[in-house]
């Protein structure tokens, strides 16, 4: 295998693990997380930042780079409900879903049915937020949708779920994970390590040169720096054990609501 194809998220989420990324026997692939869920199932992409609730569908086809994710520890500042009601009326109303997330839609129907214990209705749109107001009295986005929406307030009732799950459970909440195809993991190993090193040193010199990220989060989707800053703060793009204990909980309560088909346990790959 000469070159390995890697998905990208399109968000700015994901910058501090990107930004420095040099490797000469890679291809990336951009796109929003639900089209690279897509990519990495059907085989267009060896592996990538994939929402972890795609894993979580089958882990038995993959397996998880070991100490990279997209994680928060409390709030997570770019995932919210976006509402013109209070959570508790929202029972029995329209909530409109962003078609870019998998990990996150779930996540909000396991955080309403365990933790604030209502039914609304679900309407599956695209992530604009006017057009979703218009048919729901919701509306979840994530990403830069959600970032604008931050930068851009309405007045309207914000729901942050990475601090909604903390709250609740007391546990990190895990968005991505780094998947490879089982099939590539076996075939290239030498270059998958490789990749998986560089991976990790940009991600780390991106955590310690955060400024250089954040001119260019600020000059990809406009921002103060200093609302950048207090951003990326909120992220974690380690998976440590206490993330993983709180990817295991979300695993475990999307199949005690019949969302995932087992309650899955990601399997890492690579050196400690």
């Amino acid at each position: 295998m000469e070159v390995l194809r890697i998905g990208r998220i399109q968000y700015a989420n994901i910058l501090p693990v990107y930004h420095f990324f040099e490797h000469d026997r890679v291809e990336f692939k951009p796109a929003v997380p639900s089209q690279l869920n897509a990519w990495l199932e059907e085989g267009a992409v060896d592996l990538g930042p994939v929402s972890s609730f795609a894993y979580g569908l089958h882990p038995e086809r993959y397996v998880v780079l070991r100490d990279l994710s997209v994680s928060s520890r409390g709030p997570v500042g770019s995932i919210f409900l976006v509402s013109t009601l209070p959570i508790p009326s929202l029972h029995g109303r329209t909530v409109a879903l962003t078609s870019s997330s998998a990990t996150s839609v779930r996540l909000l129907k396991i955080l309403f049915a365990r933790r604030f214990e209502i039914a609304p209705k679900y309407v599956t749109m695209d992530p604009d937020l006017d057009r979703m107001l218009e048919r729901a009295d919701a509306a979840l986005l994530i990403g830069d949708d959600a970032l604008e929406a931050v930068l851009n307030p309405r007045g309207l009732m914000m729901l942050d779920l990475g601090e909604a799950w903390w709250e609740w459970t007391g546990l990190g909440m895990v968005f991505a994970v780094w998947a490879v195809r089982r099939a590539v993991a076996e075939e290239a190993p030498e270059l998958l390590h490789s990749v998986h090193r560089t991976f990790r040193e940009a991600r780390d010199r991106g955590l310690r040169e955060i400024d250089a990220v954040i001119r260019a989060a600020a000059d990809f989707c406009g921002g103060e720096e200093q609302f950048w800053r207090d951003y990326y703060r909120c992220l974690s793009y380690d998976l440590g054990e206490d993330l993983l204990d709180g990817l295991h909980r979300y695993y475990q309560e999307a199949h005690d609501l019949g969302l995932l088909p087992t309650a899955a346990r990601v399997q890492l790959w690579g050196d400690l």
